[in-house]
């Protein structure tokens, strides 16, 4: 397992935690939507950490990034594994050809 499998179960676990004990369980019982505008948030966050060049503070919203992110799966019950198998499923790709194969919407 790796660490971001061992966060998940972190997270998974939390879930039915009572949220007056744990940020994560908190986060998830304002449901699906709150979920993902923190891990907006978290983005913009480390966007502007990258335009500003702070190396050790992108790093560290990255790691929130990562975390907001596990978290919004979760509140919409899509595994990491799931992630990871359409990453696997495009490596070897050149990503222009892949962006071209998707669907138009």
């Amino acid at each position: 397992m790796t660490l971001l499998h061992d966060l998940e179960q972190t997270i998974l676990t939390r879930k039915d935690s009572d949220p007056d004990s744990s940020w994560t369980a908190k986060l998830l019982s304002k449901g699906p939507e709150k979920c993902a505008e923190k891990f907006g948030e978290e983005a913009i966050e480390a966007i502007i950490e990258a335009v500003k060049d702070n190396k050790s503070g992108l790093a560290s919203e990255g790691a929130d990034v990562l975390y907001h992110f596990l978290v919004m799966l979760a509140a919409r019950d899509v595994a990491l594994d799931d992630v990871l198998q359409v990453l696997a499923a495009r490596q070897g790709l050149s990503g222009l050809a892949e962006k071209a194969a998707r669907p138009k919407s």
